[in-house]
């Protein structure tokens, strides 16, 4: 078949016309892959742009660092029946008498002290006994001191003490959990876990859900997760704890011809490449380039050189990641780079999308001007 001299001229004119056309600057979802390469430090820009690899992979896996200090995991479990400040009690004191005991009424030989609560300074107030010091003992002790000073009063006295549940040693639990408040330290609720149950559980994904404990100036925090899985992160409570529950906050943004353009919440505690182009609904199969996916972060220096295989680098360096999920190991190399907060995955176009894109504007220009011709015509 062959083609004419004016038909081969008017071919040429359409390719010089695309590409004229594409010159100009059509829309696009952002830069293509020519652009990023040309930020690269190696054509004079500010960003190092590194191919994704095993060794890049191993060097850039790093993730959140939770957990509790010393002071926290060696703490040893709280005695369940020491007596903190603030705390209530339930004393009985038996009398070895009919006619005239020394707290009760005639023919009363039992007296009930009920709602008896230690005050600021540890102390008790029991009547013929005085103020003891309360703070500090089990109730076997303080049964012992307070026998002590009836037993010059009134013959072989018997005393229980009980210690109800008061505020004296008591934990604040707040944030995602179902029931939020005031809880106090007793015997099934010494660790965090105990008490994470005893607040009624977390009300949020817990895949997600980060516990942070504060005692006195100092705090920790740890996965729940973790704290489910790992026994030796369960630490004993004191009194005075801060429990919060709070989800996760870390996300990273995707661009580009993905599925969804937005700021998206990290689900999981670590999320990989091939995770998070899932996330967003996986790559756009009518505009994106699968050799064309880059990762976007500032590295600290320790990471960037141990990436590029340098150690003169100092402070956080812009780094560009690339995974080309078209070659025989580039979906395993999606599977395993970590993303970690903050990361910008952007995904380029198909070379073809600005050729189809000038193509259309032309012949879209040349459809409207036949109309309008046509329209002054007639």
């Amino acid at each position: 078949m062959k083609i004419s001299a004016f038909e081969g001229a008017r071919s040429l004119v359409l390719v010089a016309l695309v590409a004229s056309v594409a010159a100009c600057g059509l829309p696009r979802a952002g830069p293509n892959k020519k652009e990023i390469y040309a930020g690269s430090v190696l054509q004079q820009g500010d960003a190092f742009v590194v191919t994704v690899n095993s060794r890049v992979t191993r060097a850039t896996s790093v993730t959140p660092a939770f957990g509790f200090g010393s002071d926290f995991r060696n703490a040893g479990v709280v005695g369940s029946d020491t007596i903190n400040a603030g705390d209530v009690l339930a004393l009985t004191v038996f009398e070895n008498v009919k006619d005239d005991p020394l707290l009760g009424n005639t023919g009363q030989r039992v007296s009930l002290l009920d709602q008896v609560q230690v005050d600021g300074q540890g102390y008790i107030f029991v009547p013929y006994a005085g103020r003891i010091k309360a703070s500090g003992q089990t109730p076997d002790g303080l049964r012992q001191a307070i026998t002590r000073k009836l037993d010059t009063q009134t013959p072989d006295p018997q005393v229980t003490v009980q210690r109800l549940a008061g505020d004296g040693s008591t934990v604040t639990v707040s944030g995602a959990v179902t029931g939020q408040g005031v809880y106090p330290i007793e015997r099934p609720t010494r660790t965090l876990s105990a008490m994470l149950a005893k607040a009624g559980g977390i009300s949020i994904e817990p895949a997600v859900a980060i516990v942070r404990v504060t005692r006195g100036g100092k705090t920790g925090k740890v996965w729940l997760q973790d704290l489910w899985e790992n026994p030796g992160l369960d630490i004993a409570l004191r009194g005075g704890d801060r429990i919060v529950v709070e989800n996760d906050t870390r996300a990273y943004v995707a661009m580009g011809a993905t599925g969804a353009q937005n700021r998206i919440p990290f689900e999981t505690q670590t999320l990989s490449a091939i995770e998070a182009i899932a996330q967003v609904g996986g790559l756009n199969t009518a505009l994106a380039d699968p050799t064309g996916v880059f990762v976007l972060r500032n590295e600290p220096a320790e990471i960037a050189n141990s990436v590029l295989g340098r150690n003169d680098l100092t402070g956080d360096q812009r780094m560009v990641y690339v995974l080309d999920l078209t070659q025989p190991t580039g979906m395993f190399e999606a599977r395993d780079f970590l993303i970690r907060d903050g990361d910008t995955v952007y995904v380029t176009e198909a070379p073809f999308v600005q050729w189809q894109k000038s193509i259309n504007a032309i012949t879209g220009t040349a459809s409207a001007a036949n109309t309008v011709t046509t329209a002054a015509g007639g």
